[in-house]
C-alpha cells in the first residue's frame, strides 16, 4: 500500500523503489494499492482505450505492467486518486469490484477533500481500500474526525454482504490524513528528528510519538476503534521544501508532522484483531505488517511518500476460477486459434461476455489485441451439461508478429476477468 500527496507535481521518472519492485523481500507482491492526493486535476489529452487517465496513472500502469501487474480498478475525485493492481493470474479470484467517493470539502460540495474507495472480494473475502485526504491545520482535529465518520457513513456498496466500509473483512485506510503533532514546540520537534529521538523512550525529553494527534485519537475516538498501525520508525513526512529533504524554511515555518499514514482493521468476531506478528487462529484472517517506511529519495512534493507491505493470510481460497480456459501451447496456424472454456456452476454469464487475446505485459482488462464473443450456437446446451464451449479467433483477429500472449474471459456483469490462461506462443 502506497500513499503520496504529490502536491500537483509531475510524476518522477522512476517509481520502482517506491513500489518496492527492486527489493528481494517484496518482489513477490500479489497486489498493490496506490493512493494519491493533490494530483493535477487537468485531464490528460491522450485517450487510451476509452480510459481518461492522468499522467500518474499512466506511469504506474506502464511500470507495473512489466512486472505482470494489471490495473484491477481505479477511482478519481478531483485530485484524489486510488489505483489497485494485481498479478494477472489472480484476476479471476477478484470479484464484486465496486468504487465510491465522498466529497467533504466546502461542506460536501467540493472534492478536494474526502475519500475514495475500491472494494472487492479477494478469494471470497471482502476487502476495502480507502484513500482519504482530510482537512489540514493543527486545530482541525475534530473536523478530521467528523469527516472520517461522514465518509464511513456515506459510502455504501451493493449487496447484503459488506454494504458499508466497516462491514468488510479487512479495511486498509490510508492517505494524507493531515493529523499534526500536538503541544510540542517546532524547535523541539526539529531537534528530536535531527537527534533521532522518534521512538518512545529515546532519551529523557518528551518523545514525539506521544504527541501525534492520530496516535492520541486511536485510543479516544470510537470511530477509530480496532484500527491498527505499525510503529512510526521514519521521520515526519510533511512539510518539506520542494526539491530538498529540508523541513519548511518559509516564513510560515510549519511544524513537521506525520500526515501520511497507512492503517488497517480486521473485522473479527470476539475482538481478535490479528495484531502484527500474532499467529493466526484457524479460520481467521490475519495480517502481518512486513514494512512501514517513508521514501526520502522523492523530492518533487512537500510530502514524502509512505509505503507499507503486508502479508495477509486468508482463511480459505477457492481452487478453481469461475471460468476455466483451455488453449494449445502455441498457435502456429490460423486454424489452431481455438479456445475452449468451461464455467463453474452458478456463474452468471451474459451474451456480452468476451474472450480477449492479451500480449503478456498488458495494462488493464480493456488492453486487448483482439477479442471474440464468448458465445456459440450450442453454448447454452454445453453449459447445461457442464461441457466445454468452443469459440475461434478469425485469421484477421490474430496478431501479425510473433509473441507471448494470454487469454482472458471478461465477464460483463461483474466488469472483471473471470478466467485466464498461462502464457502461450502465437
Amino acid at each position: 500500500v502506497v500513499t503520496w500527496n504529490v502536491g500537483t507535481a509531475m510524476p518522477p521518472n522512476d517509481v520502482t523503489s517506491l513500489l518496492h519492485l527492486n527489493t528481494g523481500e517484496t518482489s513477490d507482491s500479489d497486489m498493490i494499492a496506490i493512493g494519491l492526493q493533490e494530483v493535477n486535476s487537468k485531464i490528460n489529452k491522450r485517450l487510451k482505450d476509452a480510459l481518461f487517465t492522468d499522467q500518474w496513472s499512466e506511469l504506474f500502469m506502464d511500470v507495473l505492467s512489466t512486472f505482470h501487474f494489471i490495473l484491477v480498478s481505479t477511482v478519481r475525485m478531483q485530485g484524489v486518486i486510488l489505483l489497485v493492481f494485481a498479478k494477472y493470474y489472480h484476476l479471476p479470484f477478484l470479484q464484486d469490484i465496486e468504487t465510491d467517493c465522498t466529497r467533504t470539502g466546502l461542506g460536501g460540495y467540493w472534492g478536494n477533500k474526502g475519500g475514495v474507495s475500491i472494494r472487492l472480494s479477494i478469494f471470497g473475502h471482502m476487502v476495502c481500500f480507502l484513500n482519504c485526504h482530510l482537512p489540514a491545520h493543527l486545530e482541525k482535529a475534530e473536523q478530521r474526525k467528523e469527516d472520517f465518520a461522514t465518509i464511513l457513513h456515506m459510502q455504501q456498496f451493493e449487496g447484503r454482504v459488506a454494504s458499508g466500509i466497516l462491514d468488510h473483512d479487512l479495511v486498509f485506510w490510508f492517505g494524507d490524513l493531515n493529523f499534526r503533532i500536538e503541544s510540542l514546540d517546532i524547535r523541539f520537534v526539529k531537534y528530536a528528528i535531527e537527534d533521532d529521538r522518534l521512538a518512545v523512550g529515546a532519551g529523557t525529553t518528551p518523545d514525539l510519538l506521544s504527541s501525534p494527534q492520530l496516535n492520541i485519537a486511536k485510543s479516544t475516538w470510537p470511530v477509530l476503534s480496532g484500527f491498527q498501525e505499525g510503529p512510526l520508525n521514519f521521520p515526519p513526512t510533511f512539510k518539506f521544501d520542494v526539491g530538498t529533504n529540508q523541513y519548511d524554511s518559509s516564513a510560515k515555518k510549519r511544524k513537521p508532522a506525520w500526515t501520511d499514514r497507512i492503517l488497517w482493521k480486521i473485522k473479527s468476531p470476539g475482538g481478535g484483531l490479528g495484531a502484527a506478528g500474532r499467529r493466526p487462529s484457524r479460520g481467521v484472517l490475519s495480517v502481518s505488517q512486513l514494512c512501514y517506511c517513508s521514501h526520502m529519495e522523492y523530492t518533487i512534493s512537500d510530502h514524502k511518500p509512505v509505503a507499507a507491505v503486508f502479508a495477509v493470510q486468508f482463511a480459505s481460497r477457492p481452487d478453481k476460477p469461475p471460468v476455466e480456459i483451455y488453449v494449445a501451447d502455441e498457435w502456429n496456424r490460423p486454424e489452431q486459434a481455438v479456445v475452449r472454456y468451461k464455467m463453474a456452476a452458478g456463474f452468471h454469464r451474459s451474451s456480452w461476455d468476451w474472450i480477449g487475446l492479451y500480449r503478456v505485459g498488458f495494462r488493464h482488462p480493456k488492453d486487448y489485441v483482439s477479442y471474440v464473443w464468448a458465445r456459440s450456437d450450442d453454448a447454452e446446451r454445453c453449459l447445461e451439461k457442464q461441457l466445454c464451449v468452443q469459440v475461434m479467433f478469425s485469421e484477421e483477429a490474430l496478431p501479425k508478429g510473433k509473441g507471448e500472449y494470454i487469454l482472458g474471459y471478461y465477464s460483463s456483469p461483474s466488469s472483471s476477468i473471470a478466467g485466464v490462461t498461462e502464457p502461450f506462443q502465437v
